[in-house]
């Protein structure tokens, strides 16, 4: 800053300094131009009047001097033809007196152009001075930013070469990490075969030991039975108990038979265990024991939904959200109207139950916790909403937010619960105290979350999906994807996640590698919105997804292929689907007020 003020300082005082020396000799060129003209004209001036003066004293008459004849020639042009006498040397004295006053006007008058002309002369040569002096300085100048053109040049060209090199080991690396995808695939793939043989295996293994044990047991009953067979049985024929040996024989006819039965219902049971979703107790934040699910039903094997058995108009305007009970056959739906609808599912047909009132703002996502006694809301109004199923008025509201609330879901408790907003941030509560426990910045618009125990996965408007440790303060893992994320759906055994965003496509991703696995489109499938939502089936086999042209379409979460896509009653962009737990129903809403059960 010191050394531009001190340039800066410096050229101007050599400015003035340059201009008071231009000004000097400009001055000094103009005065000594005067006087160098003057002077000259001045002794000419007296020289000629010398020389007249020295003429006119020889043209003085004699008395007996004869006119020579070049004067008299002269005289007789000027005195005219008819003179005849010569003129007097008076008369030529007069003559040459005003011959030589028009003379010194002639050099007063020239010597005035003189010093117009020197004047004007001395101005075009300072204009000349400066026009040179600022010809010098562009050149300069020029010479300067041709330098540092030449400069940038070879700047810009060893840039050229640094990135051509730079894209040369960018492509081997990509071309490196193609060929080590590959290979993840196929040991992927590889393990996956391994993991299915060994489930194969140990099926066998332990259907083999069970019917060794039941053929043990079945033995042991035979041989039971053999020896009852031998054993004698006395029957009293006494009148007074007609009954005891009977009633002896028909317990060992009820008794014995019983235990085969027995052994089908362990065997049932631990089949319906390795299903169970039921979580270890001691993984809690607080420590505290507590039932995480409630008796969900167990899908063995969705149903793939062929036809529309209901459709209502069931909101005022959109309908933005649905989600199934944990038994169901209860149903919950929210749109722009702030209402939120209750309905049963009886017969293939959705039956009003109850309408929840008190919502601030549009409603963008519902959600029951797992004992299906209460509903949780996002809202556009900066808040979540709570409600008891059954009460018409929200129990709770959770504000905190300083924009829309996009996504509310419980955790695996029904006491806790997340929520995300457009703020920028996800937020944890406690649903006891209506207490906001955690405040996470996540750096992006927040369009959807979910929670597994101890981690919470948010999907972003910046096409990227992160996931957060609920017992340490930051983003533990991101996964890019191509588009803005809209949703997000976990699978029941938490093993993987499926993502819907605005690239028109849905993704699986492996939560087990953090790797993207399968990735689903179709030709007509268009994401409609920023909350467009697509859900798992209950046993993981398919994914669905509602388009922007009123079509559902399924995909084979195994092979990748488009299963199947259902047209007809939707009109309008679908918002959002759910498949029931039990897998035999799904259901689809719309921006035209419709809902739509599928079987």
């Amino acid at each position: 800053m010191a050394g531009s003020c001190g340039t800066g300082t410096g050229g101007s005082a050599a400015g003035w300094k340059r201009h008071i020396v231009r000004q000097l000799r400009r001055r000094d060129r103009t005065q000594k131009a005067l006087f160098l003209e003057l002077v000259p004209a001045y002794n000419r001036l007296l020289e000629k009047a010398e020389l007249l003066a020295r003429f006119s004293e020889k043209l003085q008459p004699e008395p007996n001097d004869v006119t020579p004849a070049t004067h008299q020639d002269t005289w007789e042009k000027e005195s005219g033809p008819d003179s005849d006498q010569i003129p007097s040397p008076a008369t030529l004295r007069m003559k040459w007196q005003e011959e030589e006053e028009e003379l010194r006007l002639d050099c007063g008058e020239m010597a005035y152009q003189v010093v117009v002309k020197s004047a004007a002369l001395g101005a075009l040569e300072s204009e000349l001075e400066e026009r040179q002096s600022r010809l010098a300085t562009l050149e300069a100048r020029v010479a300067q930013l041709q330098e540092a053109r030449a400069q940038q040049a070879r700047q810009v060209h060893a840039r050229r070469a640094g990135h051509a090199a730079q894209r040369a080991a960018y492509e081997a690396l990509r071309a490196r990490a193609r060929r080590q995808e590959a290979a993840l695939r196929e040991l992927e793939e590889e393990a996956r075969d391994l993991l299915e043989r060994l489930v194969q295996r140990k099926a066998r293994a332990a259907a083999e030991r069970n019917l060794r044990n039941e053929r043990a047991k079945q033995a042991r009953v035979s041989q039971e039975l053999k020896k009852a067979v031998k054993r004698t049985v006395s029957i009293s024929e006494n009148p007074d108990t007609p009954g005891d040996g009977i009633k002896e024989g028909v317990e060992m006819t009820l008794v014995l038979p019983a235990e085969p039965h027995f052994l089908e219902s362990e065997a049932d049971e631990k089949w319906k265990r390795s299903f169970s979703f039921k979580k270890r107790r001691g993984h809690s934040i607080g420590g505290i024991p507590e039932q995480r699910y409630q008796s969900i039903p167990v899908c063995v094997a969705a149903q793939l939904p062929s036809w529309a058995q209901d459709v209502l108009d069931a909101h005022l305007s959109e309908v933005n959200a649905v989600h199934f009970g944990p038994n169901s056959s209860l149903l919950a739906t929210g749109g722009a109207d702030r209402l939120i609808h209750l309905w049963n599912v009886v017969g293939g047909h959705l039956e009003a139950n109850h309408t929840l009132e008190g919502a601030g703002g549009s409603i963008t996502s519902v959600d029951f916790d797992p004992s299906g006694s209460q509903l949780l809301a996002a809202t556009y109004n900066q808040a979540a909403q709570l409600w008891k199923v059954g009460e018409a008025q929200s129990k709770e509201t959770l504000s905190g937010h300083t924009d829309k609330v996009t996504a509310a879901k419980f955790k695996l408790t029904r006491h806790h619960a997340v929520t995300g907003s457009r703020d920028r941030t996800v937020k944890e509560w406690d649903l006891n105290r209506a207490y906001c426990s955690r405040t996470i910045n996540v750096l992006s618009y927040c369009n959807d979350v979910v929670c597994g125990d101890h981690v919470i996965i948010s999907g972003h408007n910046d096409q990227k999906i992160r996931f957060w440790d609920s017992r340490v303060p930051r983003c533990i893992q991101i996964i890019p994807v191509q588009g803005r994320v809209t949703s997000l759906s976990l699978s029941h055994d938490h093993l993987h996640l499926l993502s819907c965003s605005r690239d028109d496509t849905l993704k699986v991703i492996d939560l087990r590698v953090s790797n993207i696995r399968q990735v689903f489109s179709a030709d007509g499938f268009k994401c409609g919105s920023d909350w467009t939502k697509a859900v798992f089936s209950p046993d993981r086999s398919y994914a669905l997804a509602g388009s922007c042209d009123g079509a559902l379409y399924i995909w084979d979460v195994n092979t990748g292929k488009l299963e199947r896509s259902l047209r007809g009653p939707h009109c309008a962009a679908v918002n959002a689907v759910a498949w029931c737990y039990s897998g035999s129903h799904v259901v689809s809403t719309d921006q035209a007020r419709k809902i739509v059960l599928w079987h």
